[in-house]
């Protein structure tokens, strides 16, 4: 059975109210692969004790990230946002999940696509050697209502200073428009073509990895969107091109 490690809060970035970043050190959490998840514990005032998985927004570390959003009548997100530095948080050993660069095809381009904190596990990836060395373009689009929902957008633009032409980011904001963000459900933006028209990249089956994270709408949409162009769902036995998770 898996034990519960003793973490402590490092800092609590809140990017708008109700969504932050929990930087924890947890040193006996074992090795993780980007893209997996772990599960975090409080204990309530009752007693209770209350875990969910999220998925890390960093590679392993002493140090780990988590992206997360306040659910509304929750039990554990209202708790975790009221974190400081210093307080006491359980996260499980060990991560799993199956969505990471392992899972996916190679390719020439790489799209990541995510909805909200569905950014989290490609944070991860960025962050970490392998997604760097294994595809000669990265096309991060994270779709949000507002524009300051778009979390690590600083990080994000920075990479693609660091990182010319290998990188690209398109933010984008369904509820208003703003200089540099499309302006649209990211389902929409693939519609009108407006979508690989900032990133310079065109969806192809013969080229292209898809992985995508977030509302179970958008997933399903995006698929079936992407499938009437050739792309498909990635299998061990069956090959594709598109690897999914599904993030509620």
């Amino acid at each position: 059975m898996l034990k519960w490690c003793d973490g402590r809060v490092v800092s609590n970035k809140v990017w708008t109210p109700g969504l932050f970043t929990l930087r924890i050190a947890v040193p006996e959490v074992q090795p993780f692969t980007p893209g997996q998840f772990l599960h975090l514990a409080l204990t309530m005032e009752d007693g209770e004790e209350v875990n969910r998985a999220y998925s890390v927004a960093s590679p392993h570390g002493e140090e780990i990230e988590f992206f997360i959003v306040k659910v509304d009548g929750g039990k554990l997100t209202p708790k975790l946002e009221q974190l400081k530095p210093g307080d006491r948080v359980q996260i499980k050993e060990r991560g799993a999940g199956g969505f990471t660069l392992a899972k996916t095809p190679d390719a020439q381009s790489i799209w990541l696509i995510g909805t909200g904190t569905g950014l989290a596990p490609f944070i991860a990836m960025l962050r970490d050697p392998e997604i760097w060395k294994r595809y000669s373009k990265i096309i991060v689009c994270h779709g949000v209502r507002k524009i300051v929902d778009l979390g690590y957008r600083e990080e994000l633009s920075r990479l693609t200073q660091e990182k010319p032409g290998q990188l690209v980011y398109v933010p984008t904001a369904s509820r208003e428009a703003g200089d540099g963000i499309l302006d649209g459900r990211l389902t929409t933006l693939l519609e009108t073509g407006a979508l690989e028209a900032a990133a310079r990249v065109k969806f192809c089956p013969d080229s292209s990895a898809v992985m995508m994270c977030g509302n179970p709408d958008m997933l399903k949409d995006m698929e079936e969107m992407l499938g009437q162009r050739g792309l498909k769902r990635h299998r061990s036995k069956a090959p594709g091109n598109i690897v999914v998770e599904t993030y509620w």
